[in-house]
């Protein structure tokens, strides 16, 4: 018997400013998003340029949304402002984080083919 897993992939790519209202805008998407145990969610940081404790927060309720759905929740591409709040706040080792989006695709793809 050969049981594979495949991924749906979905990127999203928020610009500008991740604050109160950025956040909350992108949660609510990466919440509608993730429905399907199969998803793969890739955050694209790339044209993120300030992040507040507001996006921070937006970020992490959605990581633990999707978790709960069976989803995972990649981040991609941070600029070194945002990585930076990323390690200093310790969320680095909270999430997921990839140097560019295809190679979060294919740790996914990796994985998926070893199970």
């Amino acid at each position: 018997m050969n049981n594979t897993q495949q991924y749906q992939s979905i990127l999203v790519q928020p610009q500008g400013r991740l604050d109160t209202q950025g956040g909350r805008a992108l949660e609510k998407q990466l919440v509608n998003l993730a429905t399907n145990p199969q998803t793969l969610l890739i955050v694209n940081l790339e044209q993120v340029e300030f992040m507040s404790s507001s996006g921070l927060i937006s970020l992490a309720r959605a990581l633990k949304n999707a978790r709960t759905s069976g989803c995972r929740l990649v981040l991609c591409n941070l600029q070194p402002s945002v990585k930076l709040i990323f390690e200093l706040t310790q969320l680095d080792s909270v999430f997921e984080i990839f140097d560019t989006c295809a190679a979060a695709k294919a740790t996914v793809e990796k994985a998926v083919l070893v199970a």
